[in-house]
């Protein structure tokens, strides 16, 4: 199976995240893929230490995290926002961050992630 570029790019993001943050995400699943020379788009939602939903967006460059919380989401702070110059390793140092804020010391170290 041939990918375009747009897919190719979500594709690379689950790759890296998986390489980034380990055993910390799973159930990645790419959806909303626009790849059209005046828009290029898409999501990618999986599943942060087991604890939150998370979706990452894209489009025309710009890019960010937020948990999702039924039809409700709560966005993430991240520096790195524009996809062509940022700094994945910033990026997902960040993320990472945020995401223990939120989540329970116990259920951390429960999981030996703290």
């Amino acid at each position: 199976m041939e990918f375009n570029e747009t897919q190719t790019m979500a594709i690379n993001f689950t790759k890296m995240a998986k390489e980034k943050m380990g055993d910390k995400v799973k159930d990645f699943c790419i959806l909303d893929v626009y790849d059209d020379a005046n828009n290029r788009a898409f999501s990618v939602e999986f599943t942060a230490y087991d604890y939150f939903p998370i979706r990452l967006n894209y489009e025309r460059g710009r890019f960010g995290c937020c948990i999702l919380y039924g039809e409700r989401t709560v966005a993430l702070s991240n520096s790195q926002q524009w996809w062509e110059e940022a700094d994945f390793d910033v990026f997902f140092k960040e993320l990472e961050r945020e995401l223990k804020l939120r989540i329970p010391d116990k259920f951390l170290k429960a999981h030996r992630w703290r």
